[in-house]
């Protein structure tokens, strides 16, 4: 049985200019100490899924269909009580901006030890003794020092890296990571992300990775999803999806990326247009204005994902019934 399933979710939020529908039937599945790449480009809706699954998208402007089941619980049938439960001890989030995540007036060690104080019954110096650990243990050094800096006096690398600290203080069976690397520089990203793989081997999680470049996490993943105007538009392992895409637009995410051993005068090759207003969406096939392959047909009926290999799946029928159309355009 998977750790996690995601069955049919659906999210819109009310807002003045119409309904914003952001999440659009998503279904994925995660077992344990498996990692899952969710990939897409700006309001794809990668996000408003993520903190959907852990009761954060709540309000009375939203409305929320489906199941998120964990451990075979619906979380979205728990209260809010119920839910704060779960949230932190069995799933647990890294946001994206650690700045803007973490107090700016409370020092980090306080942070740390407040997750820790929330769900168990220890005192001040235990927490204080296992908030220690974590930073070192997410590669902080002098923790017993760094315990006590305000969030503006660490760098952004170990803003994140406080971030998980935060996160794994009680043992999640699944973390998921919304854009860890994304306010970082190259060198560092590389850094986050072989701590986020050491720590999961360490503890056996399930790990979701969500990110709007395919470049990032390539390495990182053993399934990738591939999001578009709040639905999944290709699935499949990490390395099927990087090697051989089949979806259009996960085409173009991975021709707009830079290749080292390629020549130095090659163009990139940017996906024309915009994506589109989740209040507004195209008919048919959301991509089809921005998709080189477009047919007629695509304005009919919304595509659902179809296998066209084991266990790779597109929601493109233009694709699926020949392949070789995108063959010729593969990086």
């Amino acid at each position: 049985m998977a750790l996690l399933e995601v069955r049919d979710l659906r999210v819109s939020f009310a807002t003045r200019e119409g309904e914003v529908r952001a999440v659009n039937d998503v279904s994925l599945s995660l077992e344990r100490g498996r990692t899952l790449g969710l990939v897409g480009e700006s309001g794809s809706g990668k996000s408003v899924t993520s903190m959907t699954m852990l009761g954060l998208t709540r309000s009375p402007t939203t409305e929320i269909a489906g199941e998120v089941l964990l451990d075979g619980i619906d979380l979205l049938g728990l209260s809010d009580d119920e839910l704060r439960s779960v949230r932190g001890r069995r799933i647990a989030m890294v946001f994206q901006d650690p700045l803007s995540s973490l107090h700016p007036m409370r020092r980090v060690g306080w942070q740390v030890s407040e997750a820790i104080r929330a769900h168990e019954n220890v005192g001040k110096k235990a927490a204080r003794a296992r908030s220690v650990k974590l930073l070192r243990s997410v590669g902080i050094p002098s923790p017993e020092t760094r315990i006590d800096a305000y969030p503006h006096e660490l760098s952004g690398g170990m803003r994140q890296r406080v971030m998980i600290a935060m996160a794994l203080a009680l043992g999640p069976e699944l973390l998921i990571a919304d854009e860890p690397t994304s306010a970082l520089d190259v060198t560092v990203q590389a850094q986050i992300l072989e701590l986020l793989a050491r720590l999961q081997e360490e503890r056996g999680m399930a790990l979701i990775l969500v990110s709007h470049d395919l470049g990032v996490i390539a390495e990182q993943t053993d399934e990738v999803a591939v999001m578009y105007a709040g639905r999944i538009v290709e699935h499949g392992p990490g390395e099927t999806i990087i090697g051989s895409p089949m979806h259009p637009y996960t085409l173009g995410l991975l021709n707009s990326i830079p290749h080292v051993d390629g020549p130095r005068t090659e163009r990139l090759m940017p996906i024309p247009g915009s994506p589109p207003s989740a209040v507004n969406l195209p008919p048919g096939c959301a991509f089809h204005p921005r998709c080189a392959f477009a047919r007629l047909s695509c304005e009919g009926e919304v595509p659902s994902l179809q296998s066209v290999e084991s266990g790779h799946r597109i929601a493109c029928p233009v694709v699926a019934q020949d392949p070789s159309l995108v063959s010729a355009s593969s990086p």
